[in-house]
């Protein structure tokens, strides 16, 4: 069965891998990248599937709902996978005003255009779905019962207790109270609160998965591995935040990719979902395993751990995240597959392999993709 599904945020890092599984996976559906390209977006992600028959990029902000209204008409779209947002937490500590435009207005532009659409149809939401990506971050901060590092819960094919450690005994749960300390997840907690809205309003179908921290190919440079990949390589000094014993929960992104499928084409209408890594780690032990990997690779005597600086700890910095994603385990079959120790390995490697990425990505080169590559479409 065919199917017209728009993936906003779909030139970023986590929608640009979303988009590539959807066009590869699903020739008969339509996949629609719409991406405002901003600072984030690189359409230069998505060379491999560009000509695709299933695929196509649509240039718009989601805050103009008059346009994407129009687009829900022409595209008769039936299904939604809203990964656009403003995600980093120290752009959002310096410009709250953005965050709360793009993350809440522009969640509640697509909503209202696709209720407005939908309701407009003989079968109504029959078929349709909204489905939203948001973080783990809307719960705020976990305890960190225990520094010294327990046996988690969970075993999994990503983790075991052989592998890896829990730093308390609590966890975030799809129950779990809202608590967001940044505007970044200020602004995301009221856009979830929006889509819940719609369901329970409206009776829209929609679905909401919290994730925690993702990593691998293609994520901007601002972002903690590639960032320290990037510096490391050309001797640059790394900041690290305080301690650097901010614990955060790692997930691959193709494993979440796998997951956003899975509740896309099987999730139950209303659900919330969990999705996390199973793999907590201190933020200095991600840079010091950095430093270890590169400096063996590159045989490079000047990559060493004299390279990290602490700096000042960020405003109302959260000390630890770690999901339970035990219910989207039971109901949809999914669990992170990748350990951090071989996940770490594959985005060290694709980084190495693909310098030019990283060069037109720092030189702003990357920005000029769209108007080169689109100017005769």
């Amino acid at each position: 069965m065919g199917r017209n599904i728009v993936i906003t945020g779909g030139a970023g890092f986590i929608g640009s891998h979303v988009v590539r599984l959807f066009v590869n996976k699903y020739p008969g559906y339509n996949i629609i990248n719409l991406d405002k390209l901003t600072y984030a977006g690189n359409l230069a992600n998505l060379k491999d599937v560009e000509d695709k028959p299933n695929y196509k990029f649509v240039k718009m902000d989601i805050c103009d709902f008059d346009m994407f209204y129009q687009l829900m008409q022409d595209e008769k779209i039936d299904g939604i996978i809203h990964l656009a947002a403003e995600s980093h937490v120290d752009r959002s500590i310096k410009d709250p005003f953005t965050f709360a435009r793009t993350n809440v207005m522009g969640t509640l532009s697509l909503l209202q255009a696709a209720k407005l659409y939908w309701e407009s149809l003989p079968e109504k939401y029959e078929g349709k779905r909204f489905y939203h990506i948001s973080t783990d971050e809307v719960y705020g901060t976990l305890e960190m019962t225990n520094p010294e590092g327990i046996k988690p819960p969970f075993t999994t094919t990503a983790s075991s207790s052989e592998r890896h450690l829990a730093y308390g005994k609590d966890f975030f749960y799809e129950n779990t109270k809202y608590n967001p300390h940044s505007p970044y997840s200020a602004s995301k907690a009221s856009s979830d609160h929006f889509v819940r809205a719609f369901h329970d309003t409206y009776g829209m179908p929609i679905n909401i998965t919290r994730c925690s921290n993702n990593y691998g190919p293609y994520q901007f440079p601002e972002k903690l591995i590639p960032l320290m990949i990037n510096n490391v390589k050309h001797h640059k000094q790394l900041p690290v935040y305080g301690d650097g014993m901010q614990i955060r929960d790692w997930l691959y992104v193709e494993d979440h990719c796998k997951a956003i499928d899975m509740v896309c084409n099987g999730g139950k209408v209303g659900e919330v979902y969990n999705v996390g890594g199973h793999n907590e780690r201190p933020n200095i032990f991600i840079v010091k395993t950095i430093i270890e990997q590169l400096h063996d690779r590159l045989k490079d005597d000047g990559i060493s751990e004299d390279l990290i600086k602490h700096v000042a700890d960020r405003l109302g910095h959260d000390r630890r995240y770690g999901i339970d994603p035990t219910k989207i385990k039971n109901d949809l079959g999914w669990y992170p597959e990748t350990p951090f120790e071989k996940g770490i390995v594959l985005t060290i490697d694709w980084y190495l392999d693909h310098e030019e990425w990283m060069e037109h990505i720092t030189s702003g080169n990357y920005q000029k993709y769209y108007e080169e590559m689109y100017k005769n479409k």
